[in-house]
């Protein structure tokens, strides 16, 4: 698997090392016999319903091995303390599932970091282009944030979310629970750590799995995320299949195409292999 490794410089007077260890998703057949032997990529918990036999923070593509590394809360508040997007994305006000299907995304898309300059604040300035593919972001200068085009879910305040929560599903269940109107939902979502248009991309998704699964869902309360044979269970899977593309499309990143474990295990050929070292 390529490697690409950057600089180190000090930005505002705090260290920023670009190193990522990246490279293309495991190809199927590489990872067909873990996939078959069930070994998923994640971090379990009590409610995943698999142990670290099953599911662990590591994914093997033939003779390389992926494992990220465990990130500490010191990393997660600089990618906020330290960065400043030029561009916030607009608000997701209407909602996007009422609109045509997404259009296949290219299979070698990456959503890049352009640095700009360091502002009064003393943050560094950054804005998100999408690139052709992995080689094109780093001929531009720009940094690897994660795989697929760029979303509203792509910036560095959402990175943070991503890596601080291993486990979303309850806390944003939760929110769909407690909440009443959609300010309400976003509100809470926000209090997870999340920007608006993330947030509201999260409160969309959550509101068509609603409409489109509720009966797998009340079924599935309680069960864990996981049925023995590794599959998600029944909601899980509905919310993916009826939602996902779309989530996908607008929000962006995902845990897995930014190389980030949780509590819900994939399969090693879903996942792509970035360290993030900003």
């Amino acid at each position: 698997m390529a490697q690409t490794r950057g600089a180190v410089a000090v930005v505002g007077g705090v260290a920023v090392a670009w190193l990522a260890a990246t490279s293309p998703a495991c190809d199927p057949q590489e990872t067909a016999e873990a996939d078959a032997c069930d070994v998923l990529f994640g971090r379990p918990n009590d409610r995943t319903g698999l142990d670290a036999s099953r599911c662990r923070p590591s994914c093997r593509c033939g003779d390389e091995e992926f494992a990220p590394p465990r990130y500490d809360a010191a990393f997660t508040e600089a990618l906020v303390a330290t960065w400043e997007l030029s561009a916030p994305y607009k608000e997701i006000l209407e909602d996007p599932y009422l609109e045509a299907a997404p259009d296949a995304e290219p299979p070698e898309a990456v959503c890049a970091l352009v640095r700009g300059d360091t502002l009064a604040s003393g943050k560094r300035a950054y804005t998100l282009a999408t690139y052709d593919d992995e080689a094109a972001a780093r001929a531009a200068g720009a940094a690897l944030t994660h795989f697929g085009r760029c979303g509203v879910c792509s910036t560095l305040e959402n990175l943070a979310v991503y890596i601080r929560e291993e486990d979303l599903t309850e806390p944003v269940r939760a929110c769909g629970l407690s909440s009443k109107t959609m300010d309400e939902h976003v509100t809470c979502l926000r209090g997870l750590g999340f920007d608006r248009p993330c947030a509201q991309i999260w409160y969309w998704n959550t509101l068509h799995t609603k409409k489109k699964c509720l009966g797998p869902c009340v079924a599935a309360l309680g069960a864990p995320y996981h049925d023995e044979s590794g599959a998600l269970n029944e909601c899980l899977a509905c919310d993916e299949r009826e939602s996902g593309a779309v989530f996908k499309a607008v929000a962006g990143r995902t845990r897995r195409n930014s190389g980030l474990p949780n509590a819900m295990c994939r399969p090693c050929s879903e996942v792509r292999p970035l360290v993030h070292a900003y």
